[in-house]
């Protein structure tokens, strides 16, 4: 992943609704949910939950996708990989005790 997508989606998470939002579509994974329900789980108005999924989507963190007379949105849980093995290439340093307890911790829920 190049530098300029990882600070395109870490802006587009730095916001408290994208956050929430993008959590709760990777936690929906792979059904996705409906904008519709997005709005009203997050108690968000239909037009600004619209314009936080325009971040998120150009960010490359969600997509939707039409079914009917809704738009389902997903998670893109490649790109979390992507920007996850960005920010932690590298972090020990070769040496791979100082990454073991964050390997741990993530392994459970996979």
């Amino acid at each position: 992943m190049e530098s300029s997508y990882a600070i395109a989606a870490l802006s587009a998470l730095a916001q408290p609704t994208r956050l929430e939002c993008f959590r709760l579509l990777v936690h929906h994974e792979p059904e996705g949910l409906p904008a519709g329900e997005l709005a009203r789980t997050l108690n968000v108005p239909a037009n600004t939950l619209s314009a936080h999924l325009t971040i998120l989507s150009h960010a490359g963190l969600v997509a939707g996708e039409r079914d009917g007379r809704s738009i389902i949105y997903r998670a893109n849980l490649e790109r979390l990989r992507a920007l996850t093995l960005f920010l932690l290439k590298d972090c020990c340093g070769g040496r791979a005790e100082l990454c073991a307890p964050l390997v741990a911790e993530l392994a459970p829920c996979c």
